[in-house]
């Protein structure tokens, strides 16, 4: 596609046609304060901290406005920012202060945000602050929900649905009591939320946090060991422990995006109880053994059984590749056709509609 020249504060710039206002800026290092906008999902242009001037138009949201060739954009100017700062004002008015105490205080949207436009505590005065109202939601394991910090941006409403295809949540009620709820304003755990995480992740603010956070000081590249999909993800690591775990954008089985195992799951790692070596029984205890002894005593073992005396059980914890080869040692070197899986349960209904889509074509 040919691509198309504009001017952003007043910087040649050079983008593929299609491409917002808003994603030229940014990929030409110039910030534009935006709240409701991410790149994996349909703009909407919902917080309006995203407005910038165009020549010879009024002033506009960037994120869903696509830019043109010739354009002349200014993101920067007086009239701009004080629009930006009415903006955040009223959206802090209505925002549980106490940030110290969030878990994104340093990556929370919001605060990035105000103090880029300036937002002071004199102006702050003259507004009239609710009191906090809303319960915390703790119902799910995994994470939490404030709505006293949302700002309705709507971000975790469509990752849900346009990503996650799952629905689980949208806004709720009318007016100042607006809020995002599950249908019925259940708790989340109530409800048809697959604890994914993919909207605590993109929350610009604090109102979805993931339980017990704890800050890595590093991390680590590698995929998901849960199933054979692949998915990249880096596991965050802090005093020798694996902390958290984020969805690598890169990886194209993932793309940046985890189930609530792959997310979530990660304390298995840190288990005591884990094996770090191979065991042995001897006299009728478990005791380490090097890997040389465990596949020799384990070879010696398989060659007395073969055929229907024994059964060989795989994992989805190991690729596609790696159980096919499991199920031809099975039959080809121990001759046997018992070979089970552990996810055969979570197929079999998926199976059986399968079938009866089967049986009914024509």
């Amino acid at each position: 596609m040919k691509p198309i020249t504009l001017k952003i504060d007043g910087r040649t710039v050079a983008v593929e046609a299609g491409t917002s206002i808003l994603d030229a800026a940014l990929a030409n290092g110039v910030y534009i304060p935006h709240l409701c906008y991410h790149p994996q999902l349909i703009p909407v242009g919902a917080c309006r901290l995203c407005i910038v001037e165009i020549e010879g138009r009024p002033v506009t949201t960037s994120c869903n406005t696509p830019a043109a060739d010739g354009m002349v954009v200014r993101t920067d100017t007086g009239e701009i920012n004080e629009l930006r700062r009415v903006l955040v004002e009223l959206l802090i008015a209505n925002h549980r202060g106490a940030c110290l105490e969030c878990s994104t205080s340093t990556d929370c949207e919001l605060q990035k945000i105000a103090r880029h436009v300036g937002v002071d505590e004199p102006r702050m005065k003259r507004l009239r602050r609710p009191e906090a109202s809303a319960a915390i939601d703790s119902s799910n394991p995994f994470f939490e929900r404030d709505m006293n910090k949302c700002v309705l941006c709507g971000i975790c409403v469509r990752t849900c649905e346009e990503i996650q295809g799952a629905c689980a949540i949208d806004f709720a009620f009318r007016g100042y009591q607006t809020t995002i709820a599950p249908f019925g304003n259940v708790p989340i755990a109530d409800s048809v939320c697959e604890s994914c995480g993919e909207c605590v992740v993109r929350c610009p603010t604090g109102a979805l946090k993931p339980r017990n956070y704890v800050q890595p000081t590093r991390e680590e590249r590698t995929i998901c060991t849960y199933c054979g999909c692949g998915c990249g993800l880096y596991l965050g690591v802090r005093s020798g422990r694996v902390v958290s775990a984020r969805g690598d954008a890169e990886n194209p089985a993932g793309r940046g995006n985890l189930c609530v195992k792959g997310r979530f799951g990660f304390d298995f790692l840190n288990s005591p109880e884990r094996l770090t070596r191979p065991l042995v029984r001897r006299n009728g205890e478990l005791q380490p053994a090097s890997w040389d002894e465990a596949f020799s005593l384990a070879a010696a073992a398989l060659s007395r059984h073969r055929g229907g005396s024994c059964a060989v059980i795989s994992s989805a914890k190991i690729t596609n590749e790696e159980n096919y080869l499991v199920q031809k040692f099975a039959r080809a070197v121990l001759g046997t056709n018992n070979v089970d899986h552990c996810a055969r349960l979570a197929m079999l209904p998926r199976w059986r509609g399968w079938r009866r889509a089967s049986a009914a074509a024509p």
